[in-house]
């Protein structure tokens, strides 16, 4: 049916963010197509799409072995919408932009957008592309997890890395193919320190304005690997791997969690198109990305405490 219909209709699971942007006429459809039948298993190892995030963060078995993904579901919005968004719809969710996440009317009355209806990006005019930022917190962290995710379509089924979904472009930011439907997570079989860290405006209900996951593999108390992915800095969940390659063979001292947050935070390029003033925002990806190693290779999270930062 979806293949069918094409870009008349619109897959739906929890329809936390999909159903408030069909009130604000963002996108215009004709048919919905429910996804109630999807997986909705949680294991160590494996995530159904049509798992809530709630079941998520409240699942030992990913609590235990991979917290940062647990973190990170637990993150999302507030109680009652995690309660309703699915892993599947967290990893799909659309970008997010001042100019565009408003009214009609709003929109209508500034000049519509690239995004929708206009032509040019209001954030960046002379840009040929639109700058809306990517703002999932479960996907960075199933990037820098190194997760799998699983997909179906009239061609079958198939499995790819999570990064593989995304494109670094508002407008066109899925690289899956528009009728395919995720349906399950896969993370690795092995124990990862992971953390994330998300900076909002308010403690709930707002997306993240820079978040950073990290997931780091230990020998002894050397750093063997180590992945680091950000959110809300980039149209895609950003992997920053010369930050994750420079920890690799170290340990945890404050020099070096310092210099791989200032590594992560180089290639982040945060607009005037979200919360709070871009050029903070900048600086608080260091923060965010030290703040996510510590909390990721410490078994004390009420030891992490730093400069500069307003919940240290």
């Amino acid at each position: 049916m979806a293949h069918e219909l094409g870009p008349r209709a619109m897959f739906v699971a929890g329809g936390t963010d999909l159903l408030p942007k069909l009130k604000r006429r963002q996108f215009e459809i004709e048919a919905l197509i429910g996804l109630d039948f999807l997986d909705r298993a949680v294991t160590a190892d494996f995530v159904g799409a049509g798992a809530t995030l709630a079941e998520i963060a409240a699942s030992s078995a990913i609590n235990e072995r991979h917290r940062g993904y647990a973190q990170a579901a637990g993150l999302v919005s507030s109680p009652p919408l995690r309660n309703a968004g699915t892993a599947g719809g967290n990893l799909c969710v659309d970008t997010r932009c001042n100019y565009y996440d408003m009214t009609y009317e709003w929109r209508k009355a500034i000049g519509f957008c690239m995004k929708k209806d206009g032509d040019i990006c209001l954030v960046a005019p002379s840009s040929p592309r639109c700058w809306a930022v990517s703002s999932s917190d479960t996907a960075p962290m199933a990037i820098a997890l190194g997760a799998t995710v699983m997909l179906a379509g009239p061609d079958g089924e198939r499995e790819a890395p999570v990064a593989s979904l995304y494109r670094d472009d508002g407008i066109a930011y899925m690289a899956k193919q528009p009728h395919e439907v995720v349906t399950g997570i896969r993370l690795p079989g092995r124990h990862v320190h992971s953390a994330y860290v998300k900076l909002r405006r308010r403690g709930s209900i707002d997306f993240p304005i820079a978040g950073a996951a990290v997931a780091v593999e230990m020998e002894g108390d050397v750093v063997a690997s180590c992945r680091i992915a950000l959110s809300a800095v980039a149209s895609h969940p950003l992997e920053v791997a010369a930050a994750g390659d420079y920890m690799a063979g170290k340990r945890i001292d404050e020099e070096t969690v310092r210099a791989a947050a200032e590594l992560a935070a180089k290639p982040a390029r945060p607009l005037d198109n979200a919360d709070l003033a871009h050029f903070w925002r900048k600086k608080m990806v260091r923060v965010v990305v030290e703040r996510a190693i510590l909390q990721a290779t410490s078994t004390d999270d009420s030891t992490v405490k730093l400069a500069g930062d307003p919940q240290g």
